[in-house]
């Protein structure tokens, strides 16, 4: 590639070789301290260089990436992953993920039933049991 730069903003860098959708997700997380570079907090407007590497903690996931080529321009995928190594450790398998309990927004505080079985999924004592031990007899 002609005209490779030396240094770039580590917002465009983290968009541009695709570890985020959107440059302003990669913004934001970078104002919500969410980006390190070499191990310090940084804003979207910190010069990233070739060598320096880059914590992004993402959708669940932290990618760990040393910065191997400056690029400015969103690319293809094959050609973005030449501009990183990635040192991140593998994503948990799907089973290990945590499962979380989702209502429909709106719907209102939960029944008697769907309580209890939230109660039974987090492990929570019975209702039974949790009133037997709040009265002393």
């Amino acid at each position: 590639m002609s005209g490779e730069q030396v240094s770039a903003r580590v917002d465009v860098w983290i968009w541009s070789v695709r570890l985020t959708r959107t440059r302003s997700i990669a913004s934001d997380a970078c104002r919500g301290g969410h980006v390190r570079v070499n191990g310090v907090r940084v804003k979207p407007a910190h010069v990233v260089r070739a060598g320096d590497e880059v914590r992004l903690r993402h959708e669940g996931r932290e990618r760990i990436v040393v910065v191997s080529r400056i690029i400015t321009k969103r690319v293809g995928a094959p050609v973005a992953a030449e501009c990183y190594v990635d040192k991140s450790p593998p994503p948990p398998p799907p089973e290990q993920a945590a499962t979380v309990a989702v209502r429909a927004r709106g719907a209102g505080r939960p029944t008697k039933r769907e309580r209890r079985s939230i109660d039974r999924l987090l492990g929570r004592p019975a209702l039974e049991e949790r009133d037997r031990r709040a009265r002393p007899e």
